[in-house]
């Protein structure tokens, strides 16, 4: 990823700009790990707080919501504060809402400190690239910083089901936020000392609004989603809320359109190097972070893992992603980012194709398969990441920061919502209840796998053991639909950005021959 246009004045080398590197990173790392941390954990929590299936979607899907929807505005707020200084306050925020999701009593109260980690986490996330920035004046520095970051991010939301298998092996399923605090108190006095203050802008208006707009815009999108996965669905409501979603992004739209500083300038969208990217970044997340939140069920629920066995069977995932990133950054410098980008979008594909035909065959092919997705994905996002901000023209380079974060947390959300949706109801419609199952059960065992099982544990031995492996088999039928619509979503992408880049193409030929 590089940073060529981002820097207005030359300063000289901050002193302990490298701890402020590592001090960011993993304030970056928290952030994109607690999309997926709770993965592993909902089996249990289905357990012990017992949590639906639709509220499950909710305790997973609202912080990747809240942040996608308060980013942008939070980058302004950072402009008008100081980047520092917001980032300071987020770590404040994301300390204190991590203690209160470890020891949330119900999956209401898990919502709502979720929802304040994402506030935690969009306060801190545009400060991070804007802190390294400032810091890194050097261009050669600036360059394995951004790399760094840009690694950080494409191989930290694939590791957040292994750190938590790693964590729920020993202890209970609060310890996935808890990790969050010795990081926290030991980033606050260092980032004190160390990070260099930015000068606000007070000029800079902050335009809270919007991004409130935006925020309940994508969360009554995410309802209407849910609600037609589930076994019953309301049409009525999921109408209204689909309505009304798209309603509240219309006006913000609308009214970007007219304000002299807008959050997002939509006539950077025509740039199709720039579109390209951005929708690679967003169906890249979307494709691996919904893949990951049924791969770690089917892990623990179907084939019977430990959480400790389901990291170690994720870990190629994250390894293969975390070594692409670096290598794309390297060969972006002899390679156009567009053609790394087909590239790197169709092996990603591939490997989810891959993976679709071996889930339930031999180990081998399946971890082959884990890790060329892996190396894929992690080449997409660093090469998305890099074309993102080398197509934004310098006075844009702030906005496009932006919008290259939102696209990540937005994939995410997207993600999670549409593959939950299909997973629960593919398998709500294919679950077919042994006859002599009481109708509060049947309905219980439909709403997800978890609380099939439950009922089950409650059922005689031959009744029991009939309703678990009709669950398991209707979960697998989910799970291949979940997998098969990844692959399609990758490789769809992957022809977008070539039918793109053939049109750059042609038009860089007119425009030579006219």
């Amino acid at each position: 990823m590089t940073q060529r246009n981002l820097t207005h004045a030359v300063a000289p080398a901050a002193p302990g700009r490298w701890l402020v590197l590592a001090i960011v990173s993993s304030a970056l790392l928290l952030i994109v790990v607690d999309m997926t941390v709770l993965y592993t954990a909902l089996p249990r929590l289905t357990h012990e707080l017992g949590v639906t299936a639709s509220s499950k979607l909710w305790i997973v899907n609202i912080y990747a919501l809240v942040v996608s929807g308060l980013l942008l505005g939070m980058g302004t707020l950072g402009d008008r504060l100081g980047h520092k200084r917001l980032f300071m306050m987020g770590l404040v925020v994301f300390g204190a809402a991590s203690l209160a999701a470890a020891y949330s009593p119900n999956p209401g109260a898990l919502i709502a400190a979720r929802a304040v980690l994402a506030i935690g986490a969009a306060m801190m996330m545009p400060a991070t690239l804007s802190i390294l920035r400032l810091t890194f004046t050097d261009e050669r520095e600036r360059a394995v910083a951004i790399g760094v970051w840009a690694s950080v991010a494409s191989g930290g939301a694939a590791l957040g089901p292994v750190i938590g298998g790693v964590l729920l092996e020993h202890f209970w399923w609060g310890s996935v936020f808890l990790i969050n605090l010795p990081i926290v108190l030991l980033a606050l006095p260092l980032a004190r000392r160390y990070i260099p203050a930015s000068r606000p802008d007070r000029q800079r208006p902050w335009d809270l609004i919007g991004s409130l707009q935006v925020m309940a815009g994508l969360i009554l999108t995410a309802y209407a989603l849910k609600e037609l996965g589930r076994a019953q669905p309301s049409w009525l409501q999921a109408g209204l809320a689909c309505a009304g979603g798209a309603a509240m992004l219309a006006v913000f739209v609308r009214r970007q359109r007219a304000r002299p500083y807008p959050l997002i300038d939509f006539a950077i969208f025509r740039n199709p190097s720039f579109s390209s990217a951005v929708a690679s970044a967003l169906f890249a997340a979307a494709a691996l972070l919904g893949m990951e939140l049924v791969f770690s069920q089917r892990l623990q629920l179907v084939l019977g893992m430990s959480p400790i066995q389901a990291a170690l069977y994720i870990l190629p995932l994250p390894l293969a992603a975390f070594i692409a990133g670096p290598l794309a950054g390297w060969l972006l410098s002899r390679v156009s980012g567009a053609r790394l980008l087909f590239v790197s979008l169709l092996v990603s594909g591939l490997g989810m194709g891959g993976y679709l035909f071996s889930y339930d065959g031999a180990l081998a092919a399946q971890m082959a398969s884990l890790c060329v997705l892996g190396v894929g994905i992690g080449a997409t996002m660093t090469a998305a990441s890099s074309t993102i901000m080398q197509s934004a023209t310098p006075e844009r380079a702030g906005m496009a920061a932006s919008i290259e974060e939102v696209s990540y947390e937005l994939g995410g959300a997207l993600g999670v919502t549409l593959m939950g949706s299909i997973l629960s109801g593919v398998y709500a419609h294919t679950l077919d209840v042994p006859a002599g199952l009481p109708a509060a059960g049947a309905g219980a065992a439909r709403d997800s796998l978890d609380e099939a099982l439950i009922v089950a544990e409650g059922l005689s031995a031959d009744l029991g053991a009939s309703l678990a492996h009709l669950a398991r088999t209707a979960f697998d039928a989910g799970y291949a639909v979940v997998i098969a619509t990844a692959t399609v979503m990758l490789l769809g992408t992957a022809v977008l950005v070539l039918l793109n880049r053939l049109r750059g193409d042609t038009r860089s030929r007119g425009a030579t021959a006219g």
